[in-house]
């Protein structure tokens, strides 16, 4: 496996396994993975002329959400007057992030501190460092989250990847819970329902078995994202008329840093790990 700088311009670096096996990354633009592809099949949506005009956020590729998912229902920061208020999603995905290869792993490691830009949201040191391994049809990431301060530090963590499909129509997903809740308004939901509507645009939270799958079945295959507990609340979202379709797993429901539910505490300089992989199938 090796690294190779493909596009000095956007900054955007090569991990190759062969030459039907690699991903693309862009490490000052959130650490984002752009593009996966595995077999010569190109997994991720990237939206490369979105990417080039810096003023509009990102749509493709597996955005990093960090320290929060979604947004916090309050007007002001939630550390005091002396801190701003969190964008939505967090900081971590418009930062630039540190890289290197793990040769005893064959891993890319991609590597976020605190700066004196994070503290003006987030008052504590932390590292984020999360561990990216590429295989035939698979790509695991190990995260893991030290707090660095002498108090708790709280965290909401997920990823955000972007799926190519062919059209939703061609959509069969599996293993989701009977009932979710509807992001755009709160409300609880019957999954199956709400899944027929995903190509009027859909934004679906679940508490899952920390399994999630959907079958395209014109591309013939099946995507399969593992993200065992605390990482196995699960977000549908789609955004017609872009042939895509987010499959994220998070730890927290948006706004829990505030009413606490499922928020995760990091003890004072302690670590929090937690793992996710991403399995393609080929269908017959």
């Amino acid at each position: 496996m090796k690294v190779n700088s493909v596009d000095n311009k956007k900054g955007i670096y090569v991990f190759q396994l062969d030459e039907k096996n690699y991903i693309k990354f862009c490490p000052k633009r959130g650490g984002l993975i752009t593009n996966w592809v595995s077999e010569g099949r190109e997994i991720l949506y990237f939206d490369e002329k979105r990417f080039i005009d810096k003023t509009k956020s990102i749509r493709g590729g597996i955005p990093i959400l960090f320290p929060i998912c979604g947004n916090l229902d309050i007007p002001n920061s939630l550390f005091g007057k002396n801190y701003m208020p969190f964008m939505q999603h967090g900081f971590a995905r418009d930062l630039q992030w540190q890289h290197c290869l793990n040769e005893q792993k064959n891993s890319l490691c991609l590597i976020l501190q605190d700066t004196e830009k994070t503290k003006t949201f987030y008052p504590f040191n932390f590292e984020l460092k999360i561990e990216v391994s590429l295989k035939i049809n698979c790509l695991k990431f190990i995260i893991n989250i030290q707090n660095k301060t002498n108090i708790e530090m709280p965290i909401n963590f997920g990823l955000h990847p972007y799926f190519n499909i062919s059209d939703f129509k061609n959509l069969n997903f599996i293993d989701n819970p009977l009932n979710c809740q509807d992001q755009k308004n709160n409300f609880l939901r019957n999954t199956f329902d709400e899944l027929k509507n995903i190509n009027n645009g859909i934004d679906l939270l679940m508490y899952t078995s920390g399994r999630s799958s959907f079958r395209d079945n014109f591309f013939k295959r099946q995507v399969t994202l593992m993200h065992p507990s605390p990482f196995d609340l699960g977000v549908i979202w789609s955004d017609p008329p872009r042939k895509m379709v987010c499959l994220e797993p998070w730890t927290s429901p948006r706004n829990s840093l505030v009413n606490g539910l499922r928020k995760i505490s990091i003890p004072p300089n302690s670590l929090q790990i937690l793992d996710a992989s991403i399995l393609i199938n080929t269908l017959k």
